[in-house]
């Protein structure tokens, strides 16, 4: 059997001798060469890597290779290297008063490079990689600032965030929740919404607008203003545009009035170094609503 070849008709190849379903004969055609070449040259180079290189796991570490190679080390150096490279840069930043460093257009530039890879680290979750914001988060392109869009007051709310427990100097204001705590009735809200709609141009009832102006002087004004331009020293929001932290329809701008809302942001200053939160503001700056 084993000097006997069998050899199939149709094809001309020689069979295994192996027979299915009486008739099916397996051929016994070999693997081109090319493939087994490629094979063997990297059975070679897979022991000669794990000959040179870090490979194998051990009880208490792993196999060091003749090389010595690390890609942990490699990627240390390559950090301090980028350190050493930025550190004359990031003194001078450091140093810069935040108003001058728009002055400077090689600091600027660095600047605006560090915040913009600090901003996508530890903003984008809230405000977007695009910084276009979203439901209850601000959007940092417009020139619609709560706070002030000045690049100092930026840096003061980088820094220590909004109602944020831990953070001193926190920026702190708190809308009343005027439902919740039941300081108006239903129908004065519905009527104090109409009135907030109208003054950016919304649609709103006549006669609810004549109702909630007289509670809106009473009860809002003293934050928002008596025109509804807000104020950004107390984190009062503009009502007369077109720009809706929560959303312009009524509905929305009850629940607002009802609950106060209070979001919140965090405090950075400890959490990131001072030059990085100077390079955000100044990129949060540069967006194109600064003032």
């Amino acid at each position: 059997m084993a000097g006997h070849k069998e050899i199939d008709e149709a094809t001309g190849v020689e069979t295994t001798g192996h027979v299915w379903d009486g008739d099916l004969r397996e051929l016994n055609k070999p693997l081109p060469k090319w493939w087994l070449y490629t094979f063997y040259v990297c059975i070679v180079w897979a022991i000669g890597y794990w000959v040179l290189y870090p490979t194998w796991p051990t009880a208490n570490g792993y196999t060091k290779g003749m090389l010595g190679y690390s890609q942990r080390a490699t990627v240390t150096e390559e950090v301090k290297a980028g350190k050493a490279a930025q550190s004359g840069l990031r003194d001078r930043l450091q140093k810069t008063a935040l108003a001058d460093v728009r002055k400077n257009p090689e600091l600027l530039q660095f600047a605006v490079a560090g915040g913009k890879a600090a901003f996508a680290d530890n903003c984008a979750p809230c405000h977007g990689r695009g910084a276009q914001g979203g439901n209850g988060y601000p959007n940092l392109n417009d020139d619609d600032w709560i706070w002030g869009g000045q690049v100092d007051a930026i840096q003061q709310t980088i820094q220590h965030g909004i109602r944020w427990q831990g953070a001193a100097d926190t920026r702190e204001s708190a809308m009343p929740r005027f439902g919740l705590d039941e300081i108006l009735e239903p129908a004065q809200i519905g009527d104090v919404a109409d009135y907030v709609l109208s003054l950016s141009g919304g649609k709103a009832d006549a006669a609810a607008v004549e109702r909630g102006k007289a509670t809106y002087a009473e009860q809002c004004s003293a934050c928002h203003g008596e025109d509804g331009k807000g104020n950004a020293e107390l984190g009062a929001p503009n009502l007369t545009d077109a720009i809706w932290l929560y959303g312009s329809d009524r509905a929305t701008v009850m629940e607002s009035i009802r609950t106060g809302r209070g979001g919140a942001m965090p405090a950075w200053a400890g959490r990131l170094d001072p030059v990085t939160i100077k390079s955000l503001a100044v990129y949060v700056h540069s967006l194109g609503g600064g003032k």
